[in-house]
């Protein structure tokens, strides 16, 4: 598996592609899609931080869900928005939602061959 970050529109998925040469038929956008059982096809998962948010907002366990995806795609690449930096919502589930997806993204990172942040399209190798 590996790991892209970074912030909003810093060209994540461009630099993705053309250094992984996946087809964009291959990519799943995180902020549609939902269902788990489309994911073996999948190579990359864009948008992770959406889908992070929807599984929260719809009361499934997201934790538990990004594991049974890595055991049906062991070599997923997984691309998500860094929200952890910047003002803090006032609203509880905007908190909620930042704590557990920098959660999320530290055990990704930790387990994770290869973890890169992209800023302006340019990527920065972290591990």
């Amino acid at each position: 598996m590996e790991l892209y970050i970074g912030g909003y529109a810093q060209g994540k998925l461009s630099y993705v592609m053309k250094q992984t040469g996946v087809p964009l038929e291959k990519v799943l956008d995180g902020a549609l899609e939902t269902d788990g059982s489309s994911y073996e096809d999948v190579r990359v998962l864009n948008n992770f931080h959406m889908l992070v948010r929807n599984w929260l907002k719809a009361g499934v366990d997201p934790e538990e869900e990004i594991k049974g995806i890595l055991l049906k795609c062991p070599r997923l690449i997984i691309i998500s928005d860094e929200v952890g930096n910047g003002i803090v919502p006032m609203e509880a589930e905007e908190r909620e939602y930042r704590e557990r997806l920098g959660r999320i993204l530290c055990t990704l990172a930790e387990k994770a061959e290869k973890v890169e942040r992209v800023i302006c399209g340019i990527g920065q190798r972290l591990k």
